[in-house]
């Protein structure tokens, strides 16, 4: 491992002269790029530069230990020690963590999908409590959102909803949300006080900044309609919305969020690309389902991930086996312990996987 850090450390020292170097300063991208590189090179050199610290003044107590014949100073000396034998104890853990391979995509802004399913009114009034839930939590992290698309019911519920989060680190924080959300609870029309079951889809796709492939417009059915609101309110009277079908693969996308079409057929094509990015990677690359597994979960959307009870104000997160009696604070956004939580015993199960594969 310390070897591992040296080498960050001598690149960490080498991106730190370049970003001085006059020739970096106007190239905006490759300044933009060793930038976001010195940026996620920080964490680990703080790390290691305590760690560095610790360990030489570990080293300088027990020195001074094996030459001091004083009682009282041996024993400021020895609590010393055993101080720092913990804490470099802890900053060995801390650099294991944070020396796991990263997912690409964190630090990448996410297109949400939201879709309801068995339950009928209920699981679009769930759907609409989900939205508002990431909305919520969003607002709390200084995140910027905008909903793309969606389709409401007459209750005030939501079929299917798109938006966008952008921000820091958005996709490392709400990764772990793909799957089916189940809501146990007893429905406002429930005259006799029965509990129902029923269930929405999330998916967390990362928003692509380089395209690698291009789209055939051939294969491209592109509708254009009026866009609609609660109770197919028209919000207005021109086919401003559109809906674009890739029909090789089937994939829909639709935008409804601006009054111009020209604006939501562009919006519409980049929902298509980071779609299209996800199947393609998804269908190629025979590792993406085992690397998942070694998250939290598989990360497949027919998986039911989690369970919100609402008589027993209780969150059960099947994947980690968490419980959580805060519901109303969770779905107020207060989303913060979970993904930790989450976020935790990902990081734990890498540090296995390595350890086994060493």
């Amino acid at each position: 491992m310390i070897t591992k850090l040296q080498k960050i450390k001598d690149r960490y020292d080498e991106v730190n002269s370049l970003l001085m170097d006059p020739n970096i300063l106007n190239d905006h991208k490759e300044y933009v790029k060793l930038s976001k590189e010195f940026k996620s090179l920080t964490p680990i050199i703080d790390i290691y530069n305590q760690y560095a610290k610790t360990s030489k003044d570990l080293a300088d107590s027990l020195e001074l230990l094996q030459e001091e014949n004083d009682a009282d100073m041996k024993e400021f000396l020895c609590e010393e020690v055993e101080k720092a034998k913990e804490q470099i104890t802890q900053m060995e853990e801390d650099l294991k963590i944070i020396l796991l391979p990263k997912d690409e995509n964190d630090d990448k802004n996410v297109i949400i999908e939201i879709r309801a399913g068995a339950g009928g009114d209920e699981a679009s009034l769930f759907g609409a409590a989900i939205m508002r839930m990431y909305l919520r939590y969003a607002e709390r992290m200084h995140w910027k959102t905008e909903v793309m698309d969606i389709n409401e019911t007459e209750v005030g519920g939501v079929k299917e909803a798109t938006f966008a989060v952008k921000g820091n680190n958005v996709y490392a924080r709400l990764k772990f949300e793909s799957g089916v959300h189940r809501v146990q609870r007893v429905p406002e029309t429930e005259s006799q006080g029965r509990v129902h079951t029923s269930t929405i889809t999330v998916a967390v796709l990362p928003e692509i900044e380089e395209l690698d492939f291009e789209i055939d417009t051939n294969d491209l059915r592109i509708d254009t309609y009026r866009s609609s609101g609660a109770g197919g309110q028209h919000v207005n009277t021109t086919d401003s919305a559109v809906r674009i079908t890739h029909l090789p693969t089937g994939l829909v996308v639709t935008c409804q969020n601006e009054r111009s079409q020209i604006k939501n057929r562009s919006t519409a094509m980049h929902m298509l690309y980071v779609k299209l990015t996800d199947y393609y990677q998804t269908q190629k690359d025979a590792e993406y389902s085992k690397n998942r597994k070694s998250q939290v979960g598989t990360g497949d959307r027919s998986e039911r991930i989690r369970t919100y009870n609402y008589p027993q104000s209780r969150l059960s997160d099947h994947r980690i086996n968490l419980t959580l009696y805060s519901l109303p604070l969770i779905l107020d956004g207060d989303m913060e312990e979970l993904i930790n939580q989450l976020e935790m015993a990902d990081q734990k199960a890498k540090l296995e996987n390595a350890t086994n594969v060493e």
